[in-house]
């Protein structure tokens, strides 16, 4: 049963690495309207650490920092994030997760389930949709109608040449790349503006680079190019809507502690009114469905241009690596509304 929250409602933060010491613990260490009521970590010192730091303590029982909670935030790697969520629902803690929810669709969809079935607010952390002022643009993008194309490039240079990213030992984000770390900012903003996905084709480029073409439900389409391995010289996040309005540039955000704290916002407001947001548990799902489609089809791409004769890769094999998802797309309705 999910819990009640009180006038100064209680959270806890999972996970104390650079992500969570940057911008989940100040952000909940100075929001006025909570309580920090604590901090568990894979490491017992890291998280004594941390929760020292931000004028809390630290928990080596992670069910007991549930139970001394009201909700729970994630800072943690997405495999090891979605098995605990599932726990902090059990729980009764309301949860707010970070991007990706898990990289499995079997891992999220859990996720997705035990939220539902307890009745616990949900929020994941897409820090486009609550950094001002993007959050503002995506709301009026998406009011609007008209939109033609987008198109985005996030050419991001953790593991480019001369990186000293504290976010480069990040195991998880060497292994999935920038398709998995940076395409649920891309998709946070296409699928409210644009629609849900209906068709996907993505091919490899250089290192983890991934090239992703997607079709919408209101008929537009948009491109993304998505890496962590850009030179830093080429190091870019961009995203441009084209339409009958012209064309409509993603303006520049301000810092990740600010988005966090009202995101924060967002999910007391669910808790208190029972009205889902819209980057819910079941948004965060249907990120991980297109994600794991697009890796599926770059890897079919890459493995059948690696078999075949230079001379033999035709536009058939290209046509390969695209798929029809309306299937996958109809199931979410109930989800996520093309507007959400």
């Amino acid at each position: 049963m999910a819990k009640h929250l009180g006038v100064k409602p209680r959270i806890g933060l999972l996970g104390t690495g650079p992500w969570a010491a940057r911008t989940h613990a100040p952000a909940l260490a100075g929001h006025p309207g909570i309580e920090f009521s604590g901090v568990w970590g894979r490491r017992q010192e890291a998280a004594a650490a941390l929760a020292a730091a931000s004028g809390t303590r630290a928990y080596e029982d992670v069910d007991a920092l549930f139970a001394a909670s009201d909700a729970v935030a994630f800072a943690l790697p997405p495999d090891v994030q979605a098995p605990l969520a599932v726990r902090a629902a059990e729980a009764g803690c309301h949860v707010l997760l970070d991007k990706p929810v898990a990289t499995t669709v079997a891992a999220a969809r859990e996720v997705a389930g035990a939220v539902e079935a307890e009745g616990v607010a949900s929020v994941v952390f897409c820090t486009l949709r609550f950094a001002e002022p993007t959050a503002r643009w995506i709301e009026e993008r998406a009011a609007a109608d008209g939109w033609f194309l987008g198109e985005a490039h996030w050419l991001g240079s953790l593991y480019g040449p001369g990186s000293a990213s504290a976010y480069a030992d990040s195991p998880w984000r060497r292994e999935k790349g920038g398709l998995w770390d940076v395409g649920p900012h891309v998709l946070s903003v296409f699928l409210p503006v644009l629609g849900d996905v209906t068709a996907i084709t993505a091919v490899r480029g250089p290192d983890d680079t991934h090239h992703l073409v997607l079709r919408h439900t209101s008929g537009a389409s948009s491109t993304a190019t998505l890496t962590l391995s850009a030179p830093p010289e080429a190091a870019e996040a961009a995203l441009t809507l084209y339409g009958t309005r012209g064309r409509a540039e993603l303006p520049r955000w301000d810092g990740a502690v600010g988005a966090f704290g009202a995101a924060v916002d967002a999910l007391l407001a669910a808790a208190r009114t029972g009205e889902a947001h819209a980057c819910d548990a079941g948004f965060g799902l249907r990120l991980t469905e297109i994600l794991t489609e697009a890796e599926q089809l770059a890897a079919a791409s890459a493995t059948a241009s690696a078999a075949a004769p230079a001379s033999a890769v035709t536009s058939s094999d290209t046509a390969a690596t695209s798929s029809d998802t309306s299937a996958s797309a109809a199931r979410s309705d109930q989800r996520t509304s093309d507007k959400a």
